[in-house]
């Protein structure tokens, strides 16, 4: 197996890399300037040079923030071209080249207005222009043969902590009074969706016929005031303050509005089906996260 990897300086790409790295598994991941929709034939060099057994693309408007979810309704032109025509550009290099493509969506191609989890079935009907972009890059993707689309949950992880900093930051600031959002969602690591597409990868080195959409999430949902709430828990473990302030802690739940969403929960079920890839339990690593984010602050005051 040989992989090229797109969007590697992502959370999860970051998560992936280090997988790989630490297994010995070739990879190219080249930097994120190389990778504009105006680059296509560049692109097909660098792809056609390396000669991957298999292609990721992880490169996405908000990997790194989720705050960027409403910039990209002032930044279509932008969100565009990272969702929708680099997709398109790798899904029609990889066709050419015959190189299988595996494409990293989101649940924001859905509504939200589901009661239930979302399945694969279900029929995308995005709300905002960021989900709009991905539906879009999910299109082009599927017009080659051999391809996956992976749609995660709410993402998380070392390298994607920003709403956990700002539940942190909050509490802090306004003396145990945090403004969350009324809505339920799919808490899934950074680690464990990079561990879940290293598996798909292997299977699809193993020449299955695995080709499809699927969607990959954390075991259980949840609402997200019961997310920050156990955010904060385990921040309480390391610091004082947030310890102190526990006892009267109060969640004060806004309705979700577009292009936010209120339910982007998933069913996780053809991809275990299909793979075995069983869904993991996302505290734990919810725990390791906010760990790591205090580790980080001791190492930078050291």
């Amino acid at each position: 197996m040989k992989l090229f990897l797109v969007g590697a300086r992502s959370p999860t790409g970051k998560a992936l890399t280090d997988i790989l790295r630490k297994r010995r598994i070739p990879f190219l991941a080249p930097a994120e300037k190389h990778f504009t929709p105006d680059n296509a034939s560049n692109i097909a060099a660098m792809i056609g040079e390396y000669e991957p057994t298999q292609l990721i693309n992880l490169a996405d408007f908000i990997s790194g923030n989720h705050s960027a979810l409403k910039r990209a309704q002032l930044m279509e032109e932008r969100c565009r071209a990272i969702n929708a025509q680099l997709p398109a550009v790798l899904a029609e290099t990889c066709g050419s080249l015959e190189v299988p493509l595996l494409h990293l969506s989101s649940s924001y191609v859905f509504s939200g207005d589901k009661k239930l989890a979302y399945g694969e079935h279900d029929e995308p009907e995005p709300i905002g222009i960021y989900g709009k972009c991905s539906l879009e890059g999910e299109q082009r993707v599927r017009e080659m043969s051999e391809h996956v689309v992976l749609r995660p949950g709410w993402l998380f992880g070392p390298h994607k902590r920003g709403l956990i900093k700002s539940w942190i930051r909050s509490i802090k600031r306004h003396q145990g009074e945090i403004d969350v959002w009324r809505r339920r969602l799919s808490p899934t690591s950074t680690e464990d969706l990079a561990a879940a597409i290293l598996a798909v990868c292997q299977q699809v080195d193993c020449e299955a016929n695995v080709w499809g959409t699927y969607h990959y999430c954390g075991l259980k949902p949840s609402w997200e005031k019961d997310v920050a709430m156990l955010t904060l828990e385990c921040a309480a473990a390391h610091d004082e303050d947030i310890y102190s302030l526990l006892d009267r802690v109060v969640l004060t739940e806004k309705p979700a509005r577009a292009p936010e969403t209120f339910n982007s929960t998933l069913s996780g079920k053809k991809l275990f089906d299909t793979f075995g890839i069983k869904a993991k339990n996302w505290e734990e690593q919810l725990k390791k996260t906010v760990q790591s984010l205090y580790d980080s602050t001791k190492q930078a005051a050291a």
